[in-house]
């Protein structure tokens, strides 16, 4: 699976560091753009700067979690069609369930796969 992700911005929004740079590092190899944050609240300044193609967002996170992000990110008029990725280190059915109520598009569990993290932006990014 050799897709051209060249000129993408993804955004990676997470409280560890670790994940942050394991997502970077990833999504840089492949050609991507990345945009990283420390959480919602830093994300929705990031969001409106850099208008990312795809948002990965960590669900535990402090100040504002991801649930909450995601649906702040899903109710603004000029990124709700932007695909959301929820992350978390837990494989829930109710944290599934919760991330579809608040819009999310898909779902990977920590640590997720190189393939999971570009099969994600595959899926999810129309010009890919």
């Amino acid at each position: 699976m050799e897709n051209n992700f060249e000129g993408l911005k993804a955004m990676v929004i997470d409280d560890s560091k670790t994940i942050r740079r394991t997502a970077e590092t990833l999504l840089k190899k492949v050609g991507c753009e990345v945009v990283t944050a420390t959480d919602g609240f830093d994300a929705l300044a990031k969001i409106a700067d850099n208008k990312p193609d795809i948002i990965f967002v960590d669900i535990m996170m402090p100040r504002l979690d991801g649930y909450q992000t995601c649906a702040l990110i899903k109710n603004n008029n000029e990124f709700k069609s932007t695909p959301v990725i929820m992350l978390s280190s837990k494989d829930g059915l109710f944290d599934r369930a919760k991330g579809r109520i608040v819009g999310s598009d898909q779902y990977l569990t920590k640590p997720f796969s190189r393939d999971e993290l570009l099969g994600a932006i595959s899926q999810h990014v129309a010009n890919v």
